[in-house]
């Protein structure tokens, strides 16, 4: 695999464009602290990149030869420091437009472990209760998709489509 060979934009019918030639996938890690109060981990994107200053979450392009989950565990690593353990995929989120896909892997995690910006494309990164998270100036996707993951993970806490992850990343 070319590395970064996913990079680049796809032109759709409408006249938008998305940011990844094979799709693109991200993670959306759910915790609960101490008082059992559920948290979703967010990312604070840097002003430079494209729609600056907003919060969404870690991903981005996927690569020819990746799966979806491969691409989103890749992207966290390359985006956020600090250990990503294990974990268990819960539900998976899919946002299709035929010529383009989305894929939001959401992961349940232990506590709530710290995390920070592991590159120059986040602000900062921060645990966000789940009930706060809309109060934040998400990117518009993210707001659009919101209610959505909320509700895939509201079932996923009743009946959890469980895939258990290691921390080399693998499945």
């Amino acid at each position: 695999m070319e590395d970064g060979d996913g990079n680049g934009w796809v032109h759709l019918p409408d006249g938008s464009r998305r940011w990844g030639v094979y799709g693109a996938a991200g993670l959306l890690l759910y915790g609960v602290d101490m008082a059992g109060t559920g948290h979703v981990l967010l990312q604070h994107r840097a002003e430079w990149t494209h729609m600056g200053g907003m919060w969404g979450i870690p991903g981005g392009a996927r690569n020819r030869d990746e799966t979806p989950l491969e691409a989103a565990v890749r992207e966290f690593r390359e985006e956020i420091a600090g250990d990503l353990g294990g974990y268990t995929v819960v539900g998976v989120h899919e946002h299709d437009l035929a010529v383009w896909r989305y894929d939001t892997f959401l992961l349940s995690v232990p506590g709530l472990a710290p995390f920070t910006p592991g590159n120059d494309e986040s602000i900062e990164v921060r645990w966000v209760p789940v009930a706060a998270a809309e109060s934040l100036p998400l990117l518009p996707a993210f707001r659009t998709a919101w209610p959505g993951l909320l509700a895939d993970l509201r079932r996923s806490a009743e009946a959890p489509r469980v895939l258990r992850g290691d921390p080399a990343g693998g499945e």
